[in-house]
């Protein structure tokens, strides 16, 4: 085999494993500080702590023992939210939304699981939860704040019943908040002041996110974004929590978006559609509390009018239909990127609408994997054709390459010029064997993406014991052995049976004539096998079955060149 051709197959290599490196080395694109920022005048929104209440500074703060969210619901005047997708409860106090359950998601695969929890009180392990409120440069007027005890018209928050929060502040003002949400996870927040003094006011609109980062509950997966993202007038714009410095807040403008926190499947956000500017604030409070919040532009009430303001607010799963649906319908511009689609989005995206149709076809997510590699191969099939045809006409002058190559063996550049000789005469191209092995790169790569950012494929089942196509195969070599192992080599059947594939593909093409590179490619099955051992197993799962499509399909064009 031509040296250039051993190089070819080596630089592949290299790709792969360069890729890996940079999905998980190379930092998420920020945003730079375009320097806007609150003037002295203009109130900025209070950051909080992991209890709900403004951050004090101390160093001496008491260390609270958590509560469980339900323990801490139970003693607390609470309105219900319920939808088909929802359950938990606003607080009244503060009319905080805190304590919300996604009723679809299951926390594990046991029978009796609870359902996935998203957000949670302060006083519990990791409080999440969002508010919203008015903002003032007048130090002496009072506003409504996480204290204060609203009345409440309506017992239920149900798409078909909404509810509405009132507070008068004793000065003239009365606040108005009506809540409604939808079948799934949006809700519309719309803030009314009445007016009754003798003098305009003027107020700001402002909402916050409070998040404290568990890493216990944070993806190990390199590839998948978990921070705050935000779609900032059309721009894509991602902060790891990493990033952001304690003390050190990033401030932005918006005029239309969104912004929040976005988990591997879960997400959080407040969405702008009204063209008004909003000044952003993305903060790490300390303690492990990241922050994001907004403020509006300033709203004058007349002496005896109302003014109002809406946003949205959306807390939910990132179900990649409904978030384009909420795109298309509901006009919330670039929703779906909420879903880190990656370099590959071209890509990636096109694949899970392909799964899901196939999916809807076979009922099984596994069959559907499958299915999809026999497509990819079928579509693959003229140009694998050509390239297995080189392969073996390759190792069918095998012999020939090998005489020359002791004939030569005292002189590189005629053994080189020899061998392309002997290609030409042959009608061989050797580089077209690894055409295919580039075009699936892209493709391994983008299904890769899809299964690990798709909650479609969470907790989908296959067959035997692999129960989650999201996850690595969990029989592995220590549980049916008994033979306590390091994770590294721990690796399941599925990723042993991929390995086995590699190398039995390997075995039908031409060994290279170099023995350092020989060695170093009959290593590659084994490295590939422990490289992807721990990555979702329906990955592993279509990588084999593809494994075993080019096997069939090379051995039937050895068997036409009369080649073993």
């Amino acid at each position: 085999m031509k040296e250039e051709t051993k190089g070819l197959y080596l630089a592949v290599l290299l790709s792969i494993l360069i890729i890996f490196a940079v999905n998980y080395f190379m930092p998420t694109q920020q945003m730079v500080d375009d320097g806007v920022a609150p003037g002295s005048s203009v109130p900025e929104v209070s950051s909080v702590n992991e209890t709900g209440t403004e951050k004090k500074t101390s160093a001496d703060d008491a260390v609270v023992t958590a509560k469980t969210p339900q323990d801490i619901v139970k003693n607390e005047k609470r309105i219900t939210v319920k939808t088909p997708s929802l359950n938990g409860s606003i607080r009244i106090k503060g009319a905080r939304f805190d304590y919300l359950n996604l009723t679809k998601y299951k926390q594990t695969l046991e029978a009796d699981s609870p359902d996935v929890e998203l957000l949670a009180p302060s006083g519990s392990a990791t409080p999440y939860f969002a508010e919203l409120g008015w903002l003032s440069s007048d130090a002496g007027l009072k506003l409504p704040n996480s204290e204060t005890l609203w009345t409440v018209r309506g017992k239920e928050l149900t798409p078909q019943t909404p509810v509405t929060f009132e507070w008068d502040n004793g000065q003239g003002l009365k606040f108005i908040r009506t809540v409604t949400v939808d079948e799934n996870y949006l809700f519309t927040i719309t803030q009314t002041v009445e007016n009754n003094t003798v003098n305009p006011v003027v107020l700001y609109p402002y909402g916050l996110i409070s998040k404290v980062y568990d890493p216990d509950n944070i993806s190990r997966s390199a590839v998948v974004h978990e921070g705050i993202s935000s779609v900032i007038d059309g721009s894509l714009e991602e902060f790891k929590y990493k990033d952001l410095k304690e003390g050190k807040p990033e401030t932005f403008e918006l005029s239309e978006g969104w912004t929040g926190f976005s988990d591997r499947y879960w997400f959080t956000a407040f969405i702008f559609d009204n063209g008004a500017k909003n000044t952003l604030k993305f903060s790490n409070n300390g303690n492990e509390t990241y922050q994001v919040d907004y403020r509006g532009e300033p709203l004058t009430i007349a002496s005896g009018a109302a003014a109002s303001k809406q946003v949205r607010f959306f807390a939910g799963a990132k179900e990649i239909k409904l978030l384009d649906r909420y795109t298309d319908e509901e006009h919330i511009q670039k929703l779906d990127l909420a879903v880190d689609f990656g370099w590959y989005y071209f890509l990636t995206k096109p694949f899970f609408y392909i799964l899901t149709f196939l999916y809807g076809l076979i009922g099984n997510m596994g069959w559907a994997i499958l299915l999809f590699a026999a497509l990819l191969r079928l579509l693959m099939f003229p140009i694998a054709n050509k390239s297995y045809e080189s392969m073996t006409k390759m190792k069918k002058i095998q012999p020939k390459v090998m005489e020359l190559q002791e004939k030569y063996k005292d002189n590189k550049m005629l053994l080189q010029q020899s061998t392309m000789d002997l290609y030409r005469r042959e009608k061989i191209n050797p580089a077209s064997g690894c055409l295919p092995l580039f075009i699936q790169i892209p493709v391994f790569f983008s299904l890769y993406k899809v299964l690990n950012i798709s909650i479609e494929i969470r907790h989908a089942p296959f067959i035997g014991w692999i129960k989650d196509l999201s996850a690595p195969d969990p029989l592995t070599i220590s549980v049916w052995s008994h033979i306590p192992l390091p994770g590294l080599i721990d690796i399941g059947i599925w990723p042993i049976l991929m390995g086995l594939t590699m190398w039995i593909q390997q075995k039908l093409n031409p060994a290279p004539a170099n023995k350092d590179q020989a060695r170093m490619f009959a290593l590659m099955p084994l490295i590939f096998t422990f490289m992807l051992g721990h990555f979702a197993s329906g990955l592993v799962i279509y990588w084999t079955l593809s494994n075993v499509l080019s096997i069939l399909q090379q051995r039937a064009i050895m068997r036409k060149y009369g080649v073993n």
